[in-house]
């Protein structure tokens, strides 16, 4: 641990998100991968495990914030500082500034004392000095001008370069209800497995299992849960597979598709399972989906999960689709195409901090590969749907643009129909007319993501 261990007391949640705020900031690991690494050997209560989670993933959201307000209280800027009292003083001004529970003598107690452990008693002087001041100006803070650019970076805590690229491409009202949204815990949807339950049914289950939730406003299969006091793979409804864990912009891939009992359907990256089991599921259990992923271990979570919700229609195999050959042909393909994941960056905190040009550049490549490639499995008179997760027009409009252009076998095709039930505004109903809908981070309380559907002649 460091310095005089038995010194005194110390919340061990807080102890352990300093901890692991470090190994993400410090040692560069996912804050996804280590959180949970983490909360599978604690021991900690239901509600110390959702303390940990908002003090990790907050503080490495709000970094950008953070820091700069911090480096008003201090004489040497943060970044030069000693990384341990970097990760202290990060978690200690998010629970400042954005927690309104945590007494604020309790936690400056706290970061006193672990800085006196891993550190030394004069950086905890240092501690103690900047955390007070910042607890008396918490109100009075003063941040970039509130018409710059470098306000929004700062206030909601993103690279520049992606608060340039949004305001480029979107409005400044979009830009702001993006950046706000990436900055929300994400929330947590089920879709109903109607193979087995109805929605009602499993929301009286779910209550009488002490789980709170709601039917969701927009999906007709869809709950949005309120609170979870144990985990949900502990639920008798998950164990039966009467729900999927997806968020709502994601279900409406497989709808948009509109598979058919019988049909032949393949998923090109399918990933874990959950568009491929929706589109299971819409098909009534009937027909085959040839499923692919290049990583065994998402292939063998996806027959997992299969199991589970008793679908048994899916041929799942490993491998990279660029040398795989299917033997015949699809009705219905969806690429559901690695991405930036722009359009989902509240379910990563530590993703906005990872993104560069040159991945971009090969990203945008690689998806263009598997499009084309996608494009040799289908039949004629099939449909293709192309979808991300992000809302770069070089990963989704741009890039359906330049393949039409080489493929005049390929046309966009309309899926108003399939979204009738969707509350889409005027625009984006137009957009789903034409064949291809960008939904905008948190404009439909929903995540980010990009459609595209492809018809071949």
């Amino acid at each position: 641990m460091g310095k005089k261990d038995t010194a005194g007391k110390v919340n061990p949640v807080r102890n352990l998100a300093v901890q692991l705020v470090h190994e993400v900031t410090e040692d560069k690991a996912f804050a996804n991968l280590a959180l949970n690494k983490a909360l599978r050997h604690s021991g900690l209560s239901t509600a110390d495990r959702s303390l940990l989670t908002e003090l990790v993933n907050g503080t490495v959201r709000m970094l950008k914030h953070l820091d700069w307000v911090l480096n008003l209280f201090l004489r040497q800027e943060l970044a030069r500082q000693n990384p341990w009292l970097r990760a202290i003083l990060r978690v200690s001004a998010y629970q400042i500034l954005f927690m309104d529970r945590i007494p604020h003598f309790a936690l400056v107690n706290d970061a006193v004392e672990i800085t006196r452990r891993r550190c030394n008693d004069g950086l905890a002087k240092v501690a103690n000095a900047v955390l007070r001041n910042l607890i008396r100006q918490r109100n009075s803070i003063k941040y970039p001008p509130a018409d710059s650019r470098e306000y929004l970076a700062v206030y909601y805590s993103h690279p520049r370069e992606l608060v340039n690229y949004m305001l480029e491409n979107f409005t400044r009202e979009e830009t702001v209800r993006i950046l706000s949204y990436n900055n929300r815990p994400a929330r947590l949807d089920l879709r109903v497995n109607r193979l087995k339950i109805g929605r009602d049914l499993l929301l009286r289950e779910l209550e009488e299992e002490n789980l709170a939730g709601q039917a969701s406003p927009n999906l007709p299969w869809s709950i949005r849960i309120e609170s979870l006091k144990r985990p949900l793979e502990e639920l008798p409804a998950y164990k039966k597979g009467y729900f999927y864990v997806q968020n709502e912009a994601a279900m409406l891939a497989a709808i948009i598709l509109n598979p058919q009992p019988g049909e032949t359907i393949f998923d090109l990256c399918c990933g874990v399972g959950g568009k491929t089991t929706h589109l299971g599921e819409l098909m009534g259990n009937t027909g085959l989906i040839r499923a692919y992923d290049s990583y065994p271990r998402k292939i063998n979570i996806l027959k997992g999960n299969c199991t589970r919700l008793g679908i048994d229609i899916v041929e799942a195999q490993a491998g990279d689709i660029n040398f795989i050959d299917p033997g015949v042909k699809g009705q219905k393909i969806l690429l559901d195409a690695p991405c930036s994941g722009t359009g989902v960056l509240n379910r990563r905190a530590d993703s906005r901090w990872n993104k560069d040009r040159c991945r971009m550049e090969t990203l945008n490549q690689m998806q263009y590969a598997l499009l084309t490639r996608a494009a040799d499995w289908l039949n004629p008179g099939g449909h293709l749907l192309y979808s991300t997760c992000s809302i770069r027009r070089e990963e989704n409009e741009e890039l359906i643009g330049a393949f039409l252009k080489q493929n005049d076998k390929f046309v966009l095709e309309g899926f108003s129909p399939q979204l009738a039930f969707f509350p889409l505004d005027d625009l984006d109903k137009k957009k789903a007319v034409q064949g291809m809908l960008t939904l905008l981070p948190g404009k439909y309380d929903n995540d980010g993501m990009f459609y595209a559907l492809l018809r071949r002649k």
